[in-house]
């Protein structure tokens, strides 16, 4: 490629508090009646003062250390100055020179710092009545945001990145992140350069930030489509401005926003209103110990200890229900099984049914893990009826998916619909009998030494049977009985 892409992220995550960062007005992203949850101190009274969230500093600084950053023993807050409808004080109170999280790393990104700010008001703009109006219910909720170093050189691996933060944010319950909601928002800084300058010179390309990137989707594209721009004006000859762009959702391009402020920009100065915070390494080895197991080591531990496919692992890593269904049931069944050969083979029908058809009813019947009526124990004990012969797969499948709609245990089910699997030979003797009456051709030719023949008459006994016959039994007699000498 004649240009090197390189992209830094600023993602900025509400975090999930009862209050809000500076003030005791509930923090509820949710709340759909304007100006609900505010207080004089959220819409920037004078003479107000503000008093920190301990919980909000507590969560961003478990995020900078799951991320291996280093929490800082001192930080201060800081007053950033800019005048816009939604910023009610005229600043917003922010960290720079001490944040409270620096360094770390993520899926081979650099991470430069995780800090603690207040999330601004939200503004709605009516174009039709050619006015503008201001909901304070978001003006004060806490937000943590992180900046990486410009270490990411494409799309997919920036929007990799933001997804296993979400993730992260997630486990430890520092936010829900729900992008769609937007209380995670994405930034990416793009910039281009020669290949040949780079390694002439080392120096990078002009940045344009990209701002309010509310889906995974839309930070792919969005990059995407400002590489190809910054490259068809240097393949012009013209220059690259650095400015802050938006992103159109429906015509898919950035468009021009504002000029990029620089720091200085923004007079930022330490917050005269609030004490610096001073951290203990008592303290900090104390949060570091709260840390739970992180998507990465599950996915890894997953696949190790249960031998699963990285598509299973990686869905039951992103649907913690799921996973911890799938190790209550993996439990069931080492309690169970003693034999190593069984364990597989029990271990391995369990997550062919969990991928291929429990998964696949949850996603018909629109079915999240918390509502999932089946009980881990009672699909435990549907495998075991599988590996030990008292249900044929086809069976099992409509007794799961009976589970799936009602709830029950599988045994209950079987016994009171007579879905138990036949094995009696004298009883699957008639059936057999029947079907090669009916199917004549099929029989000689088995008997004539083509074994293909009898799959065709397994499947019609397992046909007349409704599934309920065992069809190691069926194969042993149609051999024994009806055979070949070749057979």
């Amino acid at each position: 490629m004649k240009y090197q892409a390189t992209i830094g992220l600023e993602i900025h995550a509400e975090l999930r508090t009862k209050t809000k960062m500076f003030c005791n007005s509930k923090n509820d992203s949710d709340e759909k009646s304007p100006n609900t949850n505010i207080c004089p101190v959220c819409t920037g009274h004078p003479g107000t003062l503000p008093v920190i969230n301990e919980e909000a500093v507590r969560l961003v600084q478990r995020v900078g250390l799951a991320l291996g950053g280093e929490a800082q023993k001192q930080s201060r807050f800081d007053r950033k100055n800019y005048f816009y409808p939604d910023l009610p004080k005229g600043y917003q109170i922010s960290q720079y020179q001490h944040p409270l999280v620096l360094g770390g790393e993520l899926r081979g990104i650099r991470i430069t710092r995780v800090h603690l700010e207040e999330d601004t008001a939200r503004s709605l703009h009516d174009a039709t009545a050619n006015s503008s109006l201001v909901d304070f219910n978001r003006s004060g909720v806490p937000l943590m945001e992180l900046v990486t170093e410009p270490d990411i050189t494409s799309a997919q691996q920036a929007s990799s990145f933001a997804e296993e933060l979400q993730l992260i944010l997630q486990y430890l319950g520092a936010s829900d992140a729900n992008m769609e909601k937007g209380q995670m928002r994405c930034e990416a800084n793009v910039s281009i350069r020669s290949n040949t300058k780079r390694m002439e010179t080392g120096a990078l390309g002009v940045k344009v930030e990209i701002k309010n990137l509310n889906s995974f989707r839309a930070v792919e594209q969005a990059i995407e489509y400002e590489i190809k721009r910054q490259s068809e004006l240097l393949e012009r000859g013209e220059d690259v401005v650095q400015e802050t762009r938006g992103w159109d959702e429906n015509r898919c391009t950035t468009f021009s926003q504002r000029s990029k402020e620089s720091a200085h920009d923004y007079r930022y100065f330490p917050e005269p209103d609030l004490p610096p915070l001073e951290f203990s390494d008592e303290y900090i080895n104390g949060l570091r110990v709260t840390i739970p197991e992180l998507p990465e080591a599950k996915r890894k531990r997953l696949t190790e200890e249960y031998a699963i496919p990285e598509g299973l692992a990686e869905t039951l890593v992103r649907e913690r229900g799921l996973a911890s269904f799938w190790e209550r049931v993996v439990s069931e069944l080492k309690e169970w099984i003693y034999e190593k050969a069984q364990e597989k083979e029990a271990l391995k029908l369990a997550a062919n049914y969990f991928t291929s058809d429990l998964l696949g009813l949850m996603k018909e019947k629109r079915i999240f893990a918390p509502e999932l009526q089946v009980e881990p124990e009672n699909y435990a004990e549907l495998i075991k009826m599988i590996v030990e012969g008292g249900v044929s797969s086809r069976v099992a499948k409509d007794v799961l998916r009976h589970m799936v709609e009602y709830g029950g245990d599988p045994s209950t089910i079987v016994r009171d619909q007579g879905l138990g699997q036949v094995s009696d030979e004298g009883e699957l003797a008639e059936v057999i009998k029947k079907v090669i009456m009916a199917n004549p051709k099929p029989a000689e030719d088995y008997k004539a030494g083509k074994p293909q023949a009898l799959q065709f008459l397994i499947g019609q006994i397992m046909k007349e049977t409704k599934g309920a016959a065992n069809p190691s039994v069926i194969r042993e007699i149609l051999i024994s009985r009806y055979g070949s000498s070749s057979s």
